[in-house]
């Protein structure tokens, strides 16, 4: 029998697949964890309780039939949160619900358009005081700010110019003679006998005769002889045309419609509004005039006039996103695209053109999202979360699979969002909620680094939407009270340790309809107080009055559990050898409450006038041992045992192997 000490400096791999237990070779082996629930990693390589959930809004029994959150920035000072549901926006500001909206009594935007059977696939863009929210099955709406934090208006987009397609081409010979008052720009056609009707608007005219061309589109109606139009290809004389020789090219009609379908994506970019994808036109995209987001006219050709593109490969590529980023980018089913640019050229009728890069496909229901210089995007199938980045040493476009390590904790993804750091003991978040679970998984991220540590959130419930406004990070939750199915508005805060969690200052009891008939954690004054089980109505009569402050609500599991153990000896691997955990150093920061293998740490010293007041935060290393029994993992489980803060940065242990 041997014994040698192992030390894990950091966690900053996270949580890694199963399949990845065997590959002792890795690097990123000695810094992974086989368990990380509940907590999150920070940038020095340590492991953190996760944020409690502030209790916000019970929304209407409607959320079951789908409820997504959409966050609006107005300001720097005013930002919101958009909880929609079948027919309702709900409006939050700083974590509270905005009332009476538009001076009606109601506590919701009214938005009949927005049904619960397209509330999935929604998509939407913003450009200062408007919302503009697009779907194969839905004419794009509009949501604008008004004067104040109630007033809004919602409303079906107004397109000033439509673009046109040939979905059922017909070419008509002409029966008369043809004259043109110029060869080239807008000229006005005249017809010898009546040929030409309202109808004929955004049709073309262009000429067959093997000695004559020309080629242009009819953009108004003067009489049933007169037509203007738009030249495309000049036509070569101002002269008669002859019978025959020339043709109109009709069956071209709005390409959006109830018939033919709605854009499915939206972005702005460049001072353009970009529209991807719709039921008919699946893989054409365009894009508006600079600076005039809703008239889709192609113009004269001018280097702001509309633009139009179709990406055509040797299969089908829906776009289901469009994305603005270091350039133009397109997501689809089967692969992804970008608009090039050169150096700081902008895009223009003459070069706008789709170029393939990557062949993975997204998914459709996860909207793109933007960290540092890459894009991050969920694969088709929703079993790996992909970054499309540009390479300088390979000028192009790859994509890189983040979840490589632990693709395990995408179960089925339904949504995502994206925190950015505010401080330096914050990492970058990348929340993404599972539907086949109901759990988050949360990628921890320093891209500088190329450190990407996930972990996974759970609740007394189910996830089904995340948002963040700014920094604040909200979630709905379906959660089980009293027997009966809700759905929660709820956001993560540093301050609180529990879930579902209502707060206040001094008090005996609170009325907490979301807790009803839940056992309940109470924590008055810092104090740690015994469970309380809520009445039918939510009453939670605590078993001592709080002085300066409360939270109630409902506790959460943390488990953090090393990867067996491998000290790499010179004699090889200790994988089939059993292996005795004997004594555990935990280096912690900040910390009141901890666990390690069973044993409660100790943070609170045995005197006189200590046991009602809060525990002590506690920096500093702590010893747990001697630690019992066999195995041939050699892993370290760490817990807590109540619900206060907790920080992990390192540990060693002693471990003994038997021979």
């Amino acid at each position: 029998m041997s014994r040698l000490i192992q030390i894990q400096t950091n966690f900053s791999v996270g949580e890694v697949d199963p399949l990845i237990r065997g590959r002792i070779d890795l690097a990123q082996y000695y810094s992974a964890l086989k368990k990380a629930t509940n907590v999150t990693v920070i940038p020095q390589g340590g492991v953190r309780r996760r944020p409690g959930l502030k209790y916000l809004h019970n929304l209407p029994a409607n959320a079951s039939d789908g409820a997504i959150l959409v966050p609006f920035e107005f300001s720097v000072s005013d930002s919101y949160m958009f909880a929609i549901t079948n027919q309702r926006i709900h409006v939050f500001k700083n974590g509270a619900l905005v009332t009476n909206i538009n001076a009606t009594g109601l506590d919701y935007i009214a938005a009949t358009t927005l049904t619960s059977a397209i509330l999935p696939t929604l998509n939407w863009a913003q450009s200062a005081d408007t919302l503009i929210l697009v779907h194969e099955d839905l004419p794009p709406q509009k949501l604008v700010r008004g004067a104040t934090d109630a007033s809004w208006t919602f409303s079906a987009l107004t397109i000033d110019n439509y673009p046109y397609h040939a979905f059922t081409q017909t070419l008509t010979a002409g029966a008369t003679t043809l004259t043109v008052s110029a060869k080239d720009g807008t000229v006005d056609i005249t017809a010898g006998v009546a040929t030409f009707s309202a109808a004929s608007v955004n049709q073309y005219i262009q000429i067959k005769d093997a000695n004559g061309y020309g080629r242009a589109r009819i953009i108004s109606f003067v009489s049933t002889t007169v037509v203007t139009a738009q030249t495309e290809i000049p036509f070569n004389k101002t002269t008669a045309y002859a019978s025959g020789a020339w043709e109109i090219e009709s069956g071209y009609e709005v390409v959006w419609s109830a018939t033919r379908g709605y854009p499915r994506s939206v972005t702005f970019h460049q001072g353009r509004l970009f529209f991807g994808g719709s039921k008919s036109r699946p893989a054409t995209v365009w894009g508006s005039r600079v600076g005039d987001y809703f008239n889709f006219d192609p113009g004269t050709v001018l280097d702001d006039d509309a633009v139009e593109a179709t990406v055509d490969t040797s299969q089908l590529n829906s776009i289901v996103h469009c994305y603005s980023g270091r350039d133009l980018q397109f997501f689809t089913t089967g692969a992804e695209f970008y608009v090039p640019q050169n150096l700081m050229d902008p895009i223009t009728p003459s070069n706008f053109f789709v170029k393939i890069a990557t062949l993975n496909g997204c998914k459709k229901e996860i909207r793109p999202q933007g960290l540092d210089s890459g894009t991050l995007f969920v694969q088709r199938q929703g079993k790996a979360l992909n970054e499309f980045v540009f390479t300088d040493s390979q000028l192009a476009y790859v994509s890189n699979k983040i979840s490589l390590l632990s693709s395990h904790l995408l179960k089925g993804p339904t949504d995502i969002a994206i925190r950015r750091a505010t401080s330096t003991d914050e990492s970058d978040q990348l929340l993404l909620v599972n539907g086949d679970d109901g759990s988050i998984v949360c990628f921890s991220m320093l891209r500088s680094q190329q450190v990407i540590a996930p972990s996974e959130f759970i609740t007394d419930g189910l996830f089904k939407s995340v948002g963040v406004d700014v920094d604040t990070i909200y979630v709905i939750v379906q959660r089980t009270i009293n027997s009966v199915t809700r759905y929660f508005v709820e956001r993560f805060d540093n301050t609180l340790t529990l879930d579902n969690a209502v707060t206040g200052g001094a008090a005996a009891s609170v009325t907490a309809a979301n807790l009803a008939a839940k056992t309940c954690k109470v924590i008055a004054d810092g104090v740690v107080l015994p469970d309380s089980v809520a009445n039918s109505s939510g009453v939670v009569t605590f078993s001592r009055s709080s002085t300066t402050s409360y939270q109630v609500g409902l506790n959460y599991d943390v488990e953090i559990t090393t990867m067996p153990v491998e000290p790499r000896l010179q004699s090889g691997n200790l994988r089939g050898f059993k292996k005795r955990i004997i004594e555990v150093n935990a280096e912690f920061y900040k910390t009141q409450s901890a666990s390690i293998a069973g044993q409660e740490v100790q943070f609170r010293k045995f005197d006189s006038a200590v046991f009602d007041s809060p525990v002590a935060e506690y920096t500093g290393l702590k010893t747990v041992g001697p630690l019992l029994g066999f195995d041939y993992d050699g892993s370290i489980t760490i817990t807590q045992p109540i619900p206060l803060k907790m920080t992990l940065l390192f540990l060693d242990y002693k471990v003994s192997v038997g021979q």
